[in-house]
């Protein structure tokens, strides 16, 4: 536009107020006008060279709208981390909760439990497929012989409804993963029998010497092993022969084969 268009008179252009006015009779032509000039005042012709460019385009038109099959893909992969994240979460809160009512049910301390969820937590790829119930159990069986109280797995299994092939089958994959190899006392099963017993502390202490006379038969890893070294050990107490079977899960024959065995 070269001049007003109502009286023809010349244009100025008021860039503090970013209008377009004519000089003679005061008419705003224009308003809101963008100022294309430099960015800052400068002094000196090479910079004044430096003026604003156009606006940048962030985002264009083409790129609003998103595609369907980009909507079902992440609808599937928002699927897929909420199962997988609850599920873990759930079968975790599951074996945790089974180990717990059978530690309380075995007898074992607080800190058994507490190992035996961090290795359900260590190896859950290990463990995975078979029921809470059986990781329970294994766990707490494999915790309990680490911190040096091991117990009978019947002892576990009469608080659980797991079958004991799948125990032992878990137990002996993490025994696999975690190489314990850690080689049980003499005295570890005897001291626990013994209590169940109620037999004195010169029966315990001639029992754990009879085992260590005896080394060939696994150093009483076996619970009818040291049932066998109590019995023989408290001269075939009349009547205890039961009573250490039924304390260490085995029958009075296993016992007697093993009592035939040692040297006394």
């Amino acid at each position: 536009m070269d001049g007003c268009p109502v009286c023809g008179g010349p244009l100025v252009d008021d860039r503090e107020k970013g209008e377009v006015v004519c000089a003679q009779c005061g008419l705003v032509v224009a308003e809101e006008t963008i100022d294309m000039g430099p960015e800052w005042r400068v002094f000196d012709e090479r910079e004044k060279r430096r003026v604003r460019t156009a606006p940048l385009k962030l985002v264009a038109k083409t790129d609003m709208a998103v595609k369907a099959e980009h909507g079902a893909r992440w609808r599937k992969l928002a699927r897929f981390h909420r199962e997988t994240l609850h599920g873990y979460e759930r079968r975790l809160a599951k074996i945790g909760g089974e180990i717990r009512r059978v530690r309380e049910c075995v007898g074992l301390p607080q800190r058994v439990a507490e190992e035996a969820e961090a290795l359900v937590k260590k190896y859950f790829e290990v463990v995975a497929g078979f029921p809470p119930e059986v990781v329970a159990v294994a766990v707490l069986w494999t915790a309990a012989k680490a911190a040096g109280m091991p117990k009978p797995l019947e002892d576990f299994l009469k608080c659980s409804r797991s079958e004991e092939r799948r125990v032992r089958k878990v137990a002996w994959r993490l025994k696999e993963e975690m190489r314990l190899g850690r080689r049980l006392s003499v005295g570890d099963y005897v001291g626990t029998l013994a209590a169940r017993v109620n037999l004195p502390a010169p029966v315990v202490k001639a029992a754990v010497e009879l085992l260590e006379k005896n080394r060939r038969l696994l150093f009483g890893k076996s619970p009818w092993v040291s049932a066998a070294a109590l019995w023989l050990a408290s001269l075939k107490k009349l009547g205890l022969l039961k009573a250490l079977a039924e304390a260490a899960g085995t029958t009075t024959v296993s016992i007697r084969k093993a009592a035939d065995k040692m040297r006394v």
